[in-house]
């Protein structure tokens, strides 16, 4: 499948954009995922813990290949501290902590393995390569990782994070009302699996929330964008997630998801709706990235972008009434 290219090819710099990818799956654990990796597209293997693997210097970057749980890792708070003195001893009890430490997340991780899936976290990759890409998920397939759909527990994911084509709020802004107009048929699109509709990972917005961004006075600077989205979803579990993009745009805003680890600071946004359909031959970056410029062109024709706006915003905020009327309506013309 050969990905179509987005309304603005490039990102503000002239660059082509790039697309970063993640998978989430079963069946298959880090150490022999990594080395699959590195096959694929060369570079060196290195291991960084027992469950977690790079492999460096492939023609994209780096990818990371890891048991998707914290607590598989040792901490690097713990890694990096120093001892409090510099007496033997204190230097003997600094280095017993760290290695229990590190045996025992390496402990938990092996308890967890088959449990809790593996994830590749891929380097950005230009958007016209992701059909090279998209060899690494015939390899999964081939070496036999579970996708989303090969039980009910597995509530996997496909992410893409796609680089922004402008920084400009005006454009930040027209991508996001693109998005909640075009959610639904995204859903049914990709027929989104029970398990993660019932997971909290990839959440809808909320309408409330749709109708103030949708709204035609809503005329936001950045920080009254920002702020809005975090007062009505403090949380990073959202299927268009924005916290990524606008923690690179403020890093110093004042909430604490912009401190939370798991939130990296990055101009892309962070879409996290497709399943892991690893079963259907075919399926992978190219056929989602395809579905996601749905979103960008929307966005790119601001006629049309305003003109369904206003069609929503009048579609639920008329009152019961005037819905039972247009539904009566409607009935007695197909009568």
């Amino acid at each position: 499948m050969t990905p179509l290219s987005p309304p603005e090819p490039h990102n503000p710099d002239g660059e082509t954009r790039r697309v970063g990818v993640e998978i989430e799956f079963a069946g298959l654990p880090p150490r022999d995922t990594a080395e699959l990796v590195r096959d694929l597209f060369g570079g060196e293997m290195v291991v960084v813990s027992a469950h977690r693997l790079k492999v460096q210097g492939t023609r994209w970057g780096e990818f990371v290949i890891e048991l998707d749980t914290q607590y598989a890792h040792p901490d690097s708070e713990v890694l990096d501290a120093k001892p409090k003195d510099d007496t033997e001893w204190t230097r003997q009890r600094h280095q017993m902590r760290v290695d229990f430490h590190t045996r025992t997340r390496e402990l938990i991780g092996d308890v967890v393995t088959g449990l809790v899936p593996t994830e590749i976290v891929c380097p950005p990759v230009p958007w016209d390569e992701l059909g090279e890409l998209d060899a690494l998920f015939v390899g999964l397939r081939e070496h036999g990782a579970k996708g989303t759909d090969a039980s009910l527990l597995y509530g996997f994911g496909l992410h893409l994070n796609p680089e922004v084509p402008s920084l400009e709020v005006e454009s930040l802004l027209d991508h996001l009302r693109a998005y909640l107009l075009t959610a639904e048929w995204l859903r049914e699109q990709i027929d989104v699996d029970i398990t993660r509709e019932v997971l909290p990972h990839a959440n809808p917005f909320a309408k409330p929330y749709a109708l103030k961004v949708l709204a035609p006075n809503y005329a936001p600077d950045l920080d009254t964008l920002i702020g809005d989205y975090l007062e009505d979803n403090p949380t990073r579990n959202r299927e268009l997630d924005m916290t990524p993009l606008f923690a690179h745009l403020r890093p110093d805003y004042p909430h604490e998801l912009f401190h939370n680890k798991l939130v990296k600071a990055r101009p892309t946004f962070h879409y996290r709706l497709p399943d892991a359909r690893l079963s259907e031959p075919g399926w992978g970056s190219v056929t989602e990235w395809n579905r996601w410029l749905e979103v960008e062109k929307l966005a790119a024709d601001k006629e049309l972008l305003h003109k369904r706006s206003a069609s929503y915003v009048a579609k639920h905020t008329r009152s019961p009434l005037a819905r039972l009327w247009l539904r009566m309506r409607g009935w007695v013309g197909n009568a």
